[in-house]
C-alpha cells in the first residue's frame, strides 16, 4: 500500500507566515496607536487584539491536534486490518 503523500512546509513558507503574521500584528499596533482616541480605548482595544490572537493560535493548536487524532487512529486501525489480513489463512481447515 502507498503512503499517503505528508505535505512539506518549506523554509520560505514558514518565513512567509511569519512576516505576514508580524506585519499583520505591526500595522493593527500602528493604528491603535494612532488613533486619535483616549488612552482608555486604546489600552481595550490592544487588549481585544491580543485576546484575539491568542484564541486564533489556540484554535489552531486544536484543529491540528484533532486532525492529528484522526490520522493516528486511521493508522491503527489499518494496522489492526493488515494483520487480520496477513494472519487470515482460506484453506485452513478448523478441528471441531
Amino acid at each position: 500500500m502507498d503512503k499517503p503523500l505528508q505535505p512539506v512546509m518549506t523554509a520560505a513558507y514558514f518565513a512567509q507566515c511569519v512576516i505576514s503574521f508580524g506585519m499583520a500584528i505591526g500595522s493593527v499596533a500602528v493604528g491603535i496607536v494612532f488613533l486619535p482616541i483616549d488612552p482608555w480605548i486604546r489600552a481595550f482595544l490592544a487588549v481585544a487584539v491580543l485576546y484575539t490572537v491568542t484564541s486564533a493560535f489556540s484554535l489552531a493548536k486544536c484543529v491540528r491536534d484533532r486532525q492529528e487524532l484522526v490520522s493516528v487512529s486511521s493508522r491503527v486501525d489499518q494496522a489492526r486490518l493488515d494483520k487480520l489480513l496477513a494472519e487470515h489463512d482460506p484453506y485452513k481447515v478448523d478441528n471441531l
